[in-house]
């Protein structure tokens, strides 16, 4: 009994948990996803044998089978894309900028949504956005290639349509469509935009002066108009009221000479001032009549002038424009072919540099092996050379040193006993050098003994003829002579710059014998 309750419970909790299993592997989709669920998933419906890569749902929800699938979202969210077209090459060969922003994101229509699972799954949003604007600036740049500047410019329409059918078909091969697109500001590098702006700035500033123009010719014309119009009503209301004062005056003098015949002069007098006035009113009519005229064609003519000069100066501008507008056509022109030229010169040259490098690696790279080779044994053979050279410098160097020792130690051990004997002579040195040479004095007396011991007196024959006038034979002056040859102590002394003691000799007066050393015995 207790066994099978324990497998009714085992039986209610295994159903239990497969059941929330169940429930856990259900998967909604969120509106700003989509749900792609991959593994088996069917098969394709398009008529192939082949499987499903991947089914993918918006707005709704999918089972996900254990082990055979699995399941994963992609993000609808907009992606923002800055695309700085720079250097593009237009119909007319001009190089134009593009700046432009683009919003792309993954579409939802289902071929498209499929390319997105297919591509785009796992991928981070960065790399993403990078793969959009790799594909957008190659589109851009073909569509402005299909393009003058002129209709770049001007149709603005036709340049998004152009780019929207064109990016739009390559963002669907990756599952991506394009939101929107705006295109900033278009320049060139050579300025033609620009001149184009300015050309059309200058036909509506014309166009502006012209209608100004006409409109001040057309408010001369009626001021002129309403003046004369003006100035002819006030003449005839002058000429009305220089009627009815002549006519109560001539009633008023009828009245008079019907009074009074006496008046009869004064009658006269009227009728003539009367006819005074009426010349001088009809004068005045005349000459106001005449100003007037004078008046309105002079701002008839000042008018047709103003409108001369309006019509000049816009043909001077048209002139103008037209001139730039050529010069910057025949530049642009010049410029074009100038690129065309350097583009195929670039062409030859990057031929010629191909030709070089087959060349360089057939011959030259051999060449530059050997020669590697060789300068690398040339720089051994050196190396061994400076070694050796280094090693008997070395020896010499040792050689040298040990010598330039041992000298040291002996002119240090001189110097010592130097030192010693001019403190033994009182610290005065001409009586440490005579002690010097006292210590010296019988290697020099046996130096000048040396110099003619080995003379064979007995072997020398002296032809004489007898004796001198001195007293002396020849043999003997033979000998003296000989024997001064040898230097003298005194000699020897003054040489070195000292007195010879008076031990060992002193100096005799001169004589007709010369300067001779008496020895004291």
């Amino acid at each position: 009994m207790d066994f099978i309750l324990i497998a009714i419970a085992a039986s209610v909790l295994f159903i239990f948990i497969l059941i929330v299993s169940m429930f856990r592997r259900y998967k909604r989709c969120p509106s700003d996803r989509i749900l792609v669920v991959y593994g088996k998933v069917g098969k394709s419906k398009d008529g192939s044998d082949g499987n499903l890569a991947a089914k993918c749902i918006h707005g709704g929800a999918a089972f996900i089978w254990p082990i055979i699938q699995d399941y994963s979202f992609l993000d609808l969210t907009p992606i923002s894309i800055e695309v700085n077209l720079t250097n593009a090459l237009s119909k007319q060969n001009i190089r134009v900028d593009v700046p432009s922003r683009f919003t792309v994101g993954i579409s939802t229509e289902p071929g498209v949504m499929q390319n997105a699972a297919e591509r785009l799954l796992g991928l981070q949003q960065a790399q993403i956005h990078e793969l959009s604007r790799d594909i957008i600036l190659g589109q851009m740049r073909l569509v402005v290639a299909m393009m003058d500047i002129e209709e770049i410019n001007s149709n603005r329409d036709k340049f998004l349509a152009n780019i929207a059918a064109n990016v739009e078909a390559e963002l669907n091969k990756i599952g991506l469509k394009m939101i929107n697109v705006n295109v900033t500001d278009i320049k060139d590098e050579s300025g033609y935009i620009e001149a184009l702006g300015k050309e059309a700035a200058a036909k509506a500033l014309n166009e502006a002066k012209k209608s100004v123009a006409e409109q001040d010719k057309v408010g001369e014309i009626g001021k002129a108009i309403a003046e004369r119009e003006r100035d002819t009503s006030m003449q005839q209301t002058q000429k009305e009221r220089d009627v009815k004062i002549a006519e109560t005056q001539r009633d008023r003098d009828t009245q008079i000479a019907l009074a009074t015949k006496d008046r009869e002069i004064l009658i006269a007098a009227a009728k003539r001032d009367e006819q005074i006035g009426k010349v001088e009113a009809d004068r005045d009519t005349r000459i106001k009549s005449a100003e007037a005229n004078s008046i309105a064609i002079q701002g008839e003519n000042l008018a047709r002038i103003q409108i001369a000069n309006s019509e000049a100066e816009r043909r001077e501008k048209e002139a103008e424009a037209t001139k730039r507008a050529t010069a910057a056509e025949k530049v642009q022109t010049a410029k074009a072919l100038e690129e065309a030229y350097l583009a195929e010169q670039k062409a030859e040259a990057a031929r010629a540099e191909r030709e070089r490098a087959s060349q360089k690696a057939n011959v030259v790279v051999s060449a530059e092996i050997q020669k590697q080779k060789a300068i690398i044994e040339a720089q051994a053979e050196a190396e061994r050379i400076r070694e050796k050279a280094k090693g008997e410098a070395d020896a010499i160097f040792a050689k040298l040193e040990a010598e330039a020792r041992g000298m040291f130690e002996i002119l240090t051990k001189q110097a010592e006993g130097l030192d010693k004997i001019v403190k033994a002579a009182g610290n005065n040195p001409k009586d440490a050098v005579l002690l010097l040479v006292s210590d010296k004095l019988p290697e020099l007396v046996k130096m000048q003994t040396e110099a003619i011991k080995n003379i064979k007196i007995d072997k020398i024959t002296v032809w004489e003829n007898g004796t001198n006038g001195d007293g002396k034979n020849a043999t003997a002056n033979f000998v003296s002579g000989l024997y001064k040859a040898v230097p003298p102590l005194k000699d020897i002394f003054d040489m070195a710059g000292m007195d010879l003691p008076n031990y060992l000799g002193n100096k005799k007066d001169d004589n007709q014998n010369g300067n001779e050393i008496e020895l004291i015995k």
